[in-house]
């Protein structure tokens, strides 16, 4: 029987200006805008999709750009680093691109045994580019990235949390997780041990509350397969005494939301549909796509949001 969870969904985050947002994420990461879209919660705010070809669940990073919106601080009770997974062989490629394009990188780091590059984006967030020979997915190109170097997807998120004792029954006992290792005080949880589904706790007993704003994680959202999966993880949780929202749809998945012990929002999207229902997979992320509640508004929505475009040509 397939576990109800397979993995990370998508991660999504709090962002500033929505054009350097898409230069950033698109351009110099390389990442394909799969969808154009608006927040469903806040109608006047965009939603982007930045991930693989077809934007397939455990590559999608997405965010909230908020014009003018302060900048948030890591802390406690968030998701403080979203890691990106890269060929064994790609470290140089993205240490010199980083570079190239103005983003200050570490040195490099070791984690259980893997080589990582770390920066910021303009508005803070916390990325982290992983080296590894495990990753048989294969990335997304507009030119600019080779192939062979491009972001493959998620490796993994780090939840800074001031204890991990709940948190890790949450995962274990209720979402078919299991404790892979710990380097300090740093502990690591997966399911088949692959990119793409790595949680890691970083325990800071006096660690400081984050602040979310631009720059931080809203949510982490997990993978399960469809609407019946989903489901059963909702009355699991239910039975476990926590506050899980009823489902709602986001067009491309549906969608419940529950915080974790530690804080940090956790949501469970399912697999399907997919971003292609309502664009060609040519043409993914072109068009400003709404829900069809939405559209009756149209004219107005397009009003409120910023005109944004992208150029491929501007980062080769």
């Amino acid at each position: 029987m397939q576990p109800l969870i397979l993995g990370i969904h998508h991660i999504t985050a709090i962002s500033g200006d929505p054009q350097q947002n898409i230069n950033f994420y698109a351009g110099i990461l390389g990442l394909r805008l799969v969808k154009k879209t608006i927040n469903f919660d806040a109608p006047d705010v965009y939603h982007f999709y930045f991930g693989d070809a077809l934007g397939r669940p455990g590559t999608v990073f997405t965010t909230f750009p908020f014009t003018g919106a302060r900048r948030g601080k890591k802390g406690v009770g968030e998701l403080t680093y979203t890691a990106f997974s890269i060929g064994i062989n790609s470290l140089n490629f993205w240490e010199d691109r980083l570079k190239r394009f103005g983003i200050p990188v570490s040195d490099r780091l070791t984690r259980f045994g893997e080589s990582i590059l770390r920066f910021e984006d303009q508005d803070g967030m916390g990325i982290e580019l992983v080296a590894n020979a495990a990753d048989q997915r294969e990335g997304w190109t507009y030119g600019g990235v080779p192939l062979e170097h491009s972001i493959k997807g998620f490796y993994g998120a780090t939840l800074a949390l001031r204890s991990k004792e709940f948190t890790e029954r949450l995962l274990i006992d209720s979402m078919n997780y299991r404790f892979h290792s710990q380097e300090g005080n740093r502990y690591r949880y997966g399911l088949d041990g692959k990119p793409g589904e790595w949680v890691d706790i970083l325990v800071d007993p006096n660690g400081q509350r984050g602040v979310q704003s631009a720059g931080t994680v809203h949510h982490l959202a997990f993978r399960t397969a469809t609407t019946t999966s989903q489901l059963e993880m909702q009355q699991r949780l239910l039975k476990q005494g926590y506050g899980v929202t009823e489902v709602r749809d986001r067009n491309y998945f549906l969608s419940i939301y529950f915080r974790e012990p530690g804080g940090v929002l956790f949501e469970i999207a399912t697999d399907v549909p997919g971003f292609a229902i309502d664009e060609d997979e040519v043409h993914l992320g072109e068009l400003l796509k709404l829900p069809d509640w939405a559209e009756k508004s149209r004219s107005q929505i397009q009003a409120a949001l910023m005109p944004v475009t992208f150029q491929p040509e501007n980062y080769v």
